[in-house]
């Protein structure tokens, strides 16, 4: 942990700013926003027009004086002024109110495993701008780990896979600390994105818009297992005509499509267990992986995993909120550290 636990119980909130949605942990009232990480400008005047569910809903929809934007990328915050203009319109005018009344705001950040400098520096900036006097950063390995229940504090492997929008971060973890991890340039987008071309060039049909997931269109019904349907309909844009029509999609062709990412994910994790000290994999072979994130609610790939890697593999109670609840956690005293006591001479 980058940090210690009593620095972290001094926090007055907690933020996750993740690729996908942005979260807020406050201390005392829990978890209070939980909302996309997108946001619409006018472009004209530089106005910020919709934040969160609502500017997610105008993407693809907008005329040409409105852009929406994603302030973070991959877990890192790559425009600072419009993440800080969007967590202001988030968190809402009453509770900054709230917060600005503390006499030093402190607040805890989750950050990417193996994050640069610029990046840690980046989601310091963004909270400093809304008023803390100080910023403590977490991994987000760590954070999700302790609020999806691992007992990270003992001497024993647990494994963690943090499945995001735009990577997928594993790691074994043992006496509260990484030992090995692996951060792989493949999430959820790049599972939707196939698809997408899976079904522009098999059947030259176009998705009416990126903000859905196509991923939980194409794959309703747990159709990424050989259990499911053998196919089902889709709706978009003939590419040639531009004219709306249906289309019925093989279940078997999308598993093909999606094997190209998914595979890259399987190497990450055997690139893991081999640097894994032999003492660990013994206990990750009885424990397995648990599995983290929004993406980790696809349909199918926990067996996927359990096939490829024949561990266990467990998805986690509630998944996509894993990593800000285990912050929360920290905040609020309920993860004791770990003590050792020395040896009696």
């Amino acid at each position: 942990m980058t940090v210690s636990l009593e620095q972290l119980r001094r926090c007055h909130l907690a933020v996750d700013l993740g690729a996908a949605r942005t979260r807020v942990y406050v201390k005392g009232l829990g978890l209070v926003v939980d909302e996309p990480s997108v946001a619409a400008v006018n472009t004209r005047t530089g106005a910020l027009i919709a934040v969160g569910e609502f500017a997610q809903r105008m993407t693809g929809r907008t005329p040409s004086y409105i852009r929406v934007v994603r302030p973070v990328a991959g877990g890192t915050v790559v425009d600072v002024q419009m993440a800080q203009r969007m967590l202001r319109h988030l968190l809402g005018d009453k509770l900054r109110r709230a917060l600005r009344r503390k006499p030093r705001l402190r607040a805890a950040a989750c950050t990417p495993h193996d994050a640069d400098p610029l990046a840690q520096r980046a989601t310091t900036e963004t909270l400093v701008g809304l008023g803390a006097r100080r910023v403590e950063l977490v991994d987000t390995l760590i954070a999700s780990a302790v609020g999806c229940g691992l007992p990270v504090e003992r001497p024993e492997a647990t494994m963690i896979m943090m499945c995001g929008a735009a990577t997928t971060q594993v790691a074994v973890l043992s006496l509260g600390a990484i030992v090995t991890a692996q951060r792989i340039p493949v999430g959820g987008e790049a599972i939707d994105h196939a698809i997408v071309q899976h079904l522009r060039q098999r059947h030259e049909l176009m998705l009416p818009t990126q903000s859905v997931r196509p991923l939980q269109i194409a794959l309703r019904g747990n159709g990424l297992t050989p259990t499911g349907p053998t196919s089902t309909e889709i709706h978009g844009r003939d590419v040639s005509t531009g004219l709306a029509r249906s289309v019925t999609v093989d279940t078997a062709a999308v598993r093909e499509a999606i094997h190209t990412p998914l595979t890259a994910v399987l190497d990450g994790i055997g690139r893991l267990l081999r640097d894994c000290p032999p003492d660990l994999v013994a206990d990750l072979a009885e424990r397995g992986i648990k599995m983290v994130g929004g993406s980790a609610m696809l349909p199918g790939l926990d067996e996927m995993l359990r096939e490829a890697t024949g561990m266990p593999v467990e998805i986690a109670e509630r998944p996509d909120v894993c990593s800000i609840l285990g912050l929360g956690a920290m905040l609020d005293g309920k993860v004791l550290p770990m003590t050792l006591n020395p040896l009696a001479r």
